[in-house]
């Protein structure tokens, strides 16, 4: 329940076409609904904006469904769902509940579209070192859609060929907010972040050979950029990524 569904349901109650009663057993999971396994979080978006998302690994596909279920059965609530980190025994049990579910195999994020509401000021652009980087990049990018804003990407455009980059330079000044994801010595934000005044979120991925220790490398050098618009999430999280992206671009 968002604040317009809360507002409404006060302004029925106050006009007579909903009794206390009736309004009580539509708030009686407000703030949460126990599954035993699992607390459904119902009273997030009215805290935060955006519903709570499903992280899909280390759950069985029985547990996402449940949770899943749980969301859609709450009328008064029309965000969209959003499960990270699905795999295709999810997305199987997660389809017989909904029709419109949409799997995304490259970054395993399911999607239950329920609006289309634009809530994001501005555009958020994704951009990625490498097309290694892309499963990283597409959680982003899904999940910044997902929240409710316009994203778009730009894939492949690391430091080892800076010609690719500059030929989105257009693209790049017209963010409000850019997610950039990189793996590798992760060199691309501090890049990126010198040529714009937006803030760049910045996502180390596990991409990279021994030295790169699964993201480590490209962790440290992010958190060490010279550039000062740029902030860092942990390794390969992109949907931290567009959380945050998507916070700044409602502000």
């Amino acid at each position: 329940m968002d604040e317009k569904t809360l507002r409404e349901l006060l302004r029925q109650v106050r006009a007579g076409r909903l009794t206390e009663a009736a309004a009580i057993e539509r708030l009686r999971h407000f703030a949460f609904e126990d599954l035993g396994f699992a607390k459904v979080d119902h009273h997030r978006s009215l805290r935060q904006g955006f519903a709570e998302v499903v992280f899909g690994r280390g759950k069985t596909p029985q547990q996402v469904a449940a949770i899943v279920r749980s969301m859609l059965a709450r009328k008064d609530a029309r965000h969209n769902v959003l499960v990270t980190r699905a795999d295709p025994a999810i997305y199987r049990e997660v389809k017989r509940l909904a029709r419109r579910a949409r799997f995304h195999p490259l970054s395993g994020a399911i999607v239950i579209e329920r609006e289309r509401v634009i809530r994001g000021k501005g555009a958020i652009l994704v951009v990625s070192a490498g097309t290694s980087d892309i499963p990283v990049a597409e959680e982003a990018l899904v999940a910044a859609r997902a929240l409710g804003n316009r994203a778009e990407a730009i894939y492949d455009v690391g430091v080892a060929g800076l010609h690719r980059l500059l030929g989105h330079r257009e693209k790049l000044t017209a963010a409000r907010v850019i997610i950039c994801v990189a793996g590798m010595e992760g060199a691309l934000p501090s890049v990126v972040a010198g040529l714009v005044s937006a803030p760049v979120i910045s996502v180390p991925t596990s991409v990279g050979y021994g030295a790169s220790f699964g993201g480590v490398a490209a962790l440290l050098a992010m958190l060490n950029s010279c550039a000062s618009n740029v902030s860092v999430v942990n390794i390969d999280n992109g949907f931290g990524a567009a959380c945050v992206a998507s916070c700044i671009n409602r502000a």
